[in-house]
């Protein structure tokens, strides 16, 4: 493959990321080849590419026959999606505490600001890029560019998880809870820097109902 071709790929791949973390694609649409084809312009051989990609970052789910769809993931890798951003963020963070410089905390406190506005403005889907990206720039700081990979496909499954699965979580709780952080950073405070990442990511996991409200078909229709 040239590099050209290489380059379509890529941008097929992001392109269709980008609108699953922004919620611009639900759960389980239909991701039609020729349409998406048309759409960027190229051969169905790199929108099959592209989605081939995707499905081996979960992201897309392939049917023989059928083709290609927005994955939808069950309430057990959910939990498993949330257990294991807990378990990589809490570390992630007990190491950036001890050597975070004061530059970092001024482009974190630059992306807070970003965070604030989107909010401000009910702009959803920069604001669930940008309230996503928060965790990404902490990995990014560290300097290990395989975790920020690591927690951009968490956090990607995050998206979808949140749009099958999410209740009324309040965006600017989330970015509250992202101030608390990285005033708790910028203070080196390790022990109350993970319990509030804990703190966050378990209120963004409670507020997804992952948990049926009925239990039966007895009690669905007891009140009949």
């Amino acid at each position: 493959m040239s590099a050209d071709q290489d380059s379509t790929t890529a941008r097929i791949a992001a392109s269709i990321t980008a609108a699953i973390v922004e919620r611009r694609l639900m759960p389980g649409t239909k991701l039609a080849e020729q349409k998406l084809a048309d759409i960027y312009h190229c051969s169905r051989t790199l929108v099959r590419q592209a989605l081939n990609q995707l499905s081996r970052d979960r992201l897309v789910t392939l049917h023989p026959a059928r083709g290609a769809f927005v994955a939808e993931p069950s309430v057990e890798e959910a939990r498993q999606v949330f257990e294991t951003r807990q378990m990589l963020e809490r570390a992630m963070l007990g190491q950036l505490v001890e050597r975070i410089t004061p530059a970092q905390i001024k482009a974190l406190r630059a992306h807070l600001k970003q965070e604030r506005e989107a909010v401000a403005r009910t702009d959803v889907p920069g604001r669930t890029r940008l309230l996503a990206d928060f965790h990404v720039l902490l990995a990014r700081q560290l300097g290990n560019e395989v975790l920020a990979e690591m927690l951009a496909d968490l956090l990607s499954r995050s998206s979808l998880i949140a749009l099958m699965y999410q209740s009324s979580h309040s965006a600017a709780e989330s970015q509250a809870e992202h101030e608390a952080i990285v005033d708790a950073l910028e203070a080196r405070d390790k022990k109350a820097v993970q319990k509030l990442m804990d703190t966050h990511l378990g209120h963004v996991e409670a507020n997804l109902r992952l948990n049926p409200r009925v239990k039966d078909l007895k009690e669905a229709l007891s009140s009949l």
